[in-house]
């Protein structure tokens, strides 16, 4: 009786990994489950077991991708470093590279799909803004405690900042004419300036 050697499947790290890069290279709509089995060595059917649906793989690949991200901004603003500093390093971190940015264009197709998503799925996209929001608050906190920054309330104003962030960032990543990366950092430079400073 002859037994026939199955192909172990990639690692799920290597499947989000594989997504996100077909993404950078290619594109969102060149993403697949039959193109991303291709690039793995797997069968479509074989993904859909492990993911169950395109918005599935989309979302575990954004958390993937927020995972890597998270760490880096964590290293960031764990440095010895003046407050002011560290949150520029973080608006640098948050603000997409430049039209087409992968994790962007992943993170539109995202909240794009998200109107018809299930309380799990929000309830996971919940989990990265938090996170992002978590950062923000402490570091507004530790400079106001300081005196970097003015008596702002750090919660509401990480509120502020982070839907400004967020309305410029949709700019460069959609390759609004008239925006760039350097410019949209310029303005939040400038607001950070006006805004958050204290006086001298």
């Amino acid at each position: 009786m002859s037994t026939r050697r199955r192909t172990p499947a990639p690692p799920r790290e290597d499947v989000l990994a594989a997504a996100m890069e077909m993404i950078a290279e290619r594109g969102l709509e060149k993403l697949t489950m039959a193109a991303l089995g291709r690039e793995v060595g797997m069968s479509s059917g074989h993904l859909l077991y492990y993911f169950r649906t395109k918005d599935e793989l989309l979302l575990q690949t954004l958390e993937w991708s927020e995972g890597r991200l998270g760490a880096e901004r964590g290293r960031l603003l764990a440095r010895p470093a003046p407050a002011r500093a560290r949150l520029d390093a973080y608006v640098d971190l948050y603000v997409p590279d430049g039209h087409r940015d992968p994790h962007w264009t992943l993170w539109l197709e995202v909240w794009n799909r998200s109107q018809n998503a299930d309380d799990d799925a929000r309830d996971r996209q919940v989990a990265i803004e938090g996170a992002w929001h978590r950062d923000l608050v402490a570091l507004l906190a530790e400079g106001v405690s300081r005196g970097e920054f003015r008596p702002v309330d750090p919660d509401r104003y990480a509120a502020r900042l982070r839907a400004l962030l967020d309305g410029f960032a949709i700019h460069v990543a959609i390759g609004l004419r008239g925006t760039d990366r350097q410019q949209i950092l310029g303005h939040v430079r400038e607001f950070l300036d006006q805004t958050l400073l204290a006086e001298a």
